[in-house]
């Protein structure tokens, strides 16, 4: 795969066509998909998979159910909401994603990011195959029907639909606002340009490059919900450092704005999430890693508060910067049994 071409031209699709996806296939890419994220060992996720005309039914009519107590909807002619029900129930696919429970916050947000992670990649290597998708959190569906269909149990946390299917056109890009004017640098007075390595240095401007790729993540309507902190050389830094063990490194915070709509909210935590997979993605062809961490004090606000966070602010992870060592690389793990139940 291209990453750089397909990230950037991936794009989210609304209108399929009615050509079949082989289940075969959507099993193959959610396997690659799960070897695609860097964290593996213990599946963190579980997917349900609706592919056959009654279980694509029987999931729109549960996503309806809210939908058709609206006053709104109530006005709208039976022939229109018949219509809609056609068309979501004629996508050939949908695959629903589920973060496991978890005991505490920040496991609860690992989970996600892993969830959201295989999402993404999934897209990624679908576009590849011809194939696009709708990632859908709509709240208008989340209504206690769909979820008992979906089977969803006390602290799961649903990451959303993928819509799946073929399509015969794809919209055209919209832009995406420069890393450069989301970029804050804290460094030894402005000089932290590199990271120092008697080996190799990489420039922020390398940085920019991937961090410009990473940016064509899916988030509605391109609200674009982030920005870059990158911290080297410096007291900040040396905090850091005091966590991570290694004096070669420098951090990269990636910040999330706050949305007052808790649903928006979700959201824009899905599409950093999508990000930050991106960037460790690009930089598996690079002399250099973007190793990503949740460590607890991101938590904390005062702790935060160094790094010029503001109480509308959190931060989502920190990617620790540094150059490949591949005396310092752990043995991968085999990958997780892939957590997947047909519907």
């Amino acid at each position: 795969m291209n990453i750089p071409q397909t990230i950037r031209e991936r794009r989210t699709i609304r209108k399929f066509n009615t050509t079949p996806v082989a289940p075969e296939l959507v099993v193959s890419l959610l396997n690659d998909a799960v070897n695609l994220y860097e964290d593996k060992g213990t599946c963190r996720w579980r997917c349900l998979y609706a592919g056959t005309p009654e279980s694509r039914h029987r999931l729109v009519e549960s996503m309806m159910t809210k939908m058709k107590e609206n006053r709104f909807v109530k006005l709208m002619p039976s022939k229109m909401i018949d219509f809609f029900i056609k068309r979501v129930t004629e996508i050939p696919a949908h695959l629903i994603f589920i973060a496991e429970s978890a005991s505490d916050r920040r496991q609860s947000d690992e989970n996600y990011a892993a969830v959201c992670s295989v999402m993404q990649n999934f897209q990624l290597l679908g576009w590849e195959c011809g194939l696009g998708a709708l990632w859908d959190t709509d709240p208008m569906f989340q209504n206690e029907s769909f979820l008992t269909e979906i089977g969803l149990q006390e602290g799961e946390r649903f990451a959303g639909i993928l819509h799946i299917g073929y399509y015969d056109k794809a919209p055209r890009a919209r832009r995406r606002t420069p890393a450069e004017q989301k970029w804050t640098a804290i460094g030894e007075g402005g000089k932290a340009d590199v990271l120092q390595s008697a080996r190799v240095r990489v420039s922020t401007q390398s940085i920019l490059e991937v961090l410009n790729d990473a940016v064509w993540a899916p988030n509605d309507g391109l609200r674009e919900p982030w920005r870059f902190i990158y911290v080297s050389g410096s007291e900040a830094a040396g905090k850091l450092l005091d966590s991570y063990g290694n004096t070669s490194s420098s951090f990269l915070l990636i910040v999330a704005e706050h949305e007052e709509d808790p649903h928006k909210q979700e959201e824009d935590y899905a599409a950093i999430c999508c990000l930050i997979q991106n960037v460790q993605l690009l930089v598996k062809s690079r002399p250099w890693y973007a190793r990503r961490s949740i460590p607890e004090w991101i938590y904390d606000l005062d702790q935060c508060k160094v790094f010029g966070i503001q109480p509308e602010e959190r931060i989502v992870a920190v990617l620790e910067l540094g150059e490949n060592d591949r005396s310092l690389q752990s043995e991968s793990s085999p990958p997780p049994l892939l957590n997947i139940t047909h519907l």
